[in-house]
């Protein structure tokens, strides 16, 4: 085969050129390089990706596309009828990518390996997007861990194979010249109506936002993270999840930028905390690939019988942030308006959905996907599962966020709630997380009418509280 035959790369979740193993190995063939990426919503089906994910992509793409010289090659379709055909179409020498771990890519991805190798081409594919392979996480006796603190202590940290170092971005590879394809706008990434423009101001989508991003949040946020970490109203989280997600950075080039601050002296608890959440993404993605259904399906069967309530007044009150709990509102409507929630906050609202109001998780899960710029389905499954309490490692059956106290505890001046509920601004500390205790002249003051101004609250807390719970006890029953 000639040598001005090139080969592949697919880029999927890997939207980078430095620390991308797969264009690396690629690169080294001596070949020209095909930079391909397929928007496949055929094969995602019911996990296609929501607006918000879909509005980041088109950004993503378009710095990768700068990067490589405005020869990014765009498909959309099946990839298991698009990659064979481009590949016989080019005479491709070979095909190279980085694994994804859902289970409709791995699906799909082991289809068209399979079809490609039974037709002589060579197919390459790299851990690109964890920091530690699944299988390689395991018990010694071949099971996964179900708990974090040992998945990560022992299945990663300890399991012999270290974090790989990240790899320079190559420089001056030729690219492969095709006329096939489609512009970036005839992927139809973007809606038709701009509700996207406080996420455009907000976020830097692409390979250069991304490492600004990491380096701002080691110079000004990390130093305080592990109490920082859930006061919404600080910016001392890192916001680097949708960057990792649609992989603009890798998880190794933020493991070893942690480690490389100070080589010469042990970690702080800071940094160790910081680096254990990228293991609790890594415990997420171990989860999915080791149980696929949790997507759907709850991880421990026995919820199978827990009493949901299909409400959908209050489930659109929760969406739109009109709960008449502050802190909640607040999450709910910075979600619609940046794209992004606080880790804190969502574990409240994610609460106060599934047990206050008795909801299932599903609708959150779904509502998430939809909105989130970081919408990833290993984490999101993971963590809704986390938060109702029939996931791995969740959260007990008796933790109810309250969301009053949480927000007294973690917003204790209001700022949160100032920014994202402005109806309530002007309401005074003591009364900010629970305004409808707020005397009358003190509404009266401020111009808040509850009922009008802001909502009632859609549940008393005491009330909801105790059904959650006895709806709880009822499994335990019941499988006695």
């Amino acid at each position: 085969m000639s040598n001005s035959a090139p080969v592949i790369v697919w880029f999927r979740q890997d939207l980078r050129l430095a620390d991308n193993p797969a264009l690396d190995a690629a690169v080294r063939q001596g070949r020209p390089i095909l930079p391909v990426y397929i928007l496949d919503d055929e094969n995602a089906e019911e996990w296609a990706m929501g607006a918000a994910s879909r509005w980041w992509l088109h950004q993503s793409l378009e710095s990768l596309n700068a990067s490589l010289e405005g020869r990014l090659l765009f498909v959309r379709g099946d990839a298991k009828a698009v990659l064979p055909e481009l590949v016989q179409d080019v005479a491709a020498a070979g095909v190279f990518w980085n694994r994804c771990y859902e289970p409709w890519r791995i699906a799909r991805d082991t289809t068209i390996k399979d079809s490609l190798q039974g037709d002589g081409v060579s197919v390459k594919s790299f851990t690109g997007s964890v920091l530690f392979e699944p299988p390689n996480t395991n018990k010694p006796d071949g099971t996964p861990y179900r708990v974090f603190t040992p998945f990560y202590r022992k299945g990663c940290l300890e399991n012999g194979i270290p974090p790989r170092q990240p790899l320079p971005a190559p420089h001056d590879f030729p690219i492969y010249d095709t006329d096939a394809g489609l512009s970036l706008e005839e992927l139809e990434l973007l809606p038709t109506i701009n509700w996207y423009s406080e996420m455009a101001e907000l976020w830097k989508p692409g390979e250069a936002g991304a490492l600004k991003r990491l380096k701002t949040f080691l110079s000004d946020g990390i130093d305080h993270y592990d109490e920082g970490r859930n006061r919404p109203d600080r910016q001392y989280v890192s916001r680097l999840s949708p960057h990792l997600h649609f992989g603009e950075i890798s998880p190794n080039q933020a493991w070893f930028a942690v480690h490389e601050r100070n080589s010469t002296r042990e970690l702080t608890p800071d940094e160790d905390r910081f680096l254990s959440e990228l293991g609790w993404r890594e415990f997420s993605y171990n989860l999915l690939y080791n149980e696929p259904t949790i997507t759907s399906g709850n991880l421990q069967r026995k919820f199978d019988r827990f009493p949901w309530i299909d409400d959908d007044a209050s489930l659109k009150r929760w969406q739109q942030g009109k709960t008449g709990y502050p802190i909640v509102d607040a999450g709910m409507r910075e979600l619609w308006r940046t794209g992004y929630m606080h880790n804190r906050v969502r574990m409240i609202v994610g609460s106060f959905l599934v047990k206050n109001l008795l909801q299932h998780w599903r609708h959150g899960a779904r509502w998430f996907w939809d909105t989130l710029v970081d919408a990833d389905l290993a984490n999101n499954s993971a963590s809704w599962q986390w938060i109702a309490g029939c996931g791995a490692d969740a959260a007990p059956y008796f933790r109810i966020f309250n969301p009053v106290t949480q927000g007294k505890k973690f917003d204790p001046e209001g700022n949160y709630v100032r920014q994202y509920v402005p109806e309530l601004a002007s309401l005074p500390e003591k009364f900010i997380h629970n305004p409808w205790e707020a005397p009358e002249e003190v509404l009266t003051k401020v111009g808040v009418t509850i009922g009008r101004d802001y909502p009632a609250p859609v549940v008393d807390l005491k009330p909801s509280r105790e059904r959650a719970l006895a709806a709880f006890k009822s499994l335990s029953l019941s499988s006695s």
